[in-house]
């Protein structure tokens, strides 16, 4: 790759963000990596534990090499438009996460993932972006028979899922009528190293569990997820934005069924053999939560190249290696 090249990752301070530009700088796959981000979720401290990085603002972005960090909101469209100035390439990670927010305030959610994400496709089609990566989810499904593939027809069940499902339907629409090239991933329930401000399953019941806290389970545990490592999702990401395709969805996750108590009770073991012990506690389901959940991932590997190598309970294990390092750090 052309190391001339300048990427923009929007909400980059966060947990996949700092992971994929750990990754881009170990490769030197971009010259130049933008990051637009409000610290809302991720901070600049959490960028500094992988890198360096010059301070500055979305109207002098573009005037900088290197690395470079801009607080900002895609909320607001001059600044998207500002920071996409001489980028080549969008990894448009930036969002309202997570169900539960999005029922408590379904039009923060909505402002988030529908105008944030219109603020950068356009920004993006005004500057003549070439590559536009978009982090999905499953959530756009809803209440479907397992597994989930692309052709599925939507049905969300949260304003999460529907807001999600928005931004899909703005990529193709800008990728057919426009011509920026973009893909959408739909990832699985991510989980790894530098996931400590997460709230989803693995690393808030990691955290709850050796801080001595009850970790509780909405519903009866026999709940499925898909669960993907890091490393694996990375993988994707940079096959997204280095192979020659546009307007395609895919499904990024393990292909893997398991129950809210499976993944529990890994957890329970691994915490065992460090000293700790897990309390799980059960309380009633949430809204917008679906029963089940797991991918159909084979266009992904056909069309991609892309597949999953990490197995749960070797990539828990290491998250909770990490948990304990930031223990033993503090």
């Amino acid at each position: 790759m052309n190391k001339s090249r300048t990427i923009l990752i929007t909400g980059g301070c966060g947990f996949i963000g700092t992971s994929l530009i750990a990754e881009l700088l170990a490769k030197k796959q971009f010259n130049n990596i933008r990051i637009l981000d409000n610290f809302q979720e991720g901070t600049p401290a959490d960028l500094e534990e992988i890198t360096q990085y010059e301070i500055s603002t979305a109207e002098n972005c573009h005037m900088h090499a290197g690395i470079v960090l801009v607080e900002g909101d895609i909320r607001d469209s001059e600044t998207t438009r500002l920071c996409c100035r001489d980028v080549d390439c969008i990894v448009h990670l930036a969002a309202n996460t997570g169900v539960p927010p999005s029922v408590k305030n379904p039009r923060m959610d909505m402002e988030s993932n529908v105008i944030g994400t219109f603020n950068m496709l356009e920004a993006a089609r005004h500057n003549n972006v070439s590559k536009f990566v978009f982090a999905s989810s499953g959530a756009p499904a809803g209440t479907v028979e397992p597994p989930i593939h692309e052709e599925l027809p939507p049905h969300p069940v949260s304003p999460y899922g529907a807001s999600k499902l928005a931004g899909e339907g703005y990529c193709s629409a800008y990728y057919q009528t426009f011509g920026v090239s973009t893909v959408c991933l739909r990832f699985g329930n991510v989980y790894g190293p530098r996931s400590k401000k997460k709230s989803s399953v693995v690393a808030k019941f990691i955290r709850q569990a050796l801080a001595g806290e009850a970790c509780y389970i909405y519903g009866d545990g026999s709940q499925t997820r898909d669960f993907i490592y890091i490393d694996d999702l990375i993988k994707a990401i940079e096959l997204a934005i280095t192979k020659d395709i546009g307007g395609e969805t895919f499904q990024i996750a393990s292909g893997r069924e398991r129950t809210v108590d499976e993944v529990a009770d890994v957890i329970r073991g691994i915490i065992k053999s460090h000293g700790k012990e897990i309390i799980i506690k059960y309380d009633q389901p949430r809204l917008g939560d679906v029963k089940r959940n797991f991918s159909d991932t084979s266009k992904a590997k056909q069309i991609l190249g892309w597949k999953t190598s990490m197995d749960l309970e070797r990539g828990i294990a290491l998250t909770v290696d990490y948990f304990l390092g930031e223990d033993r750090s503090r």
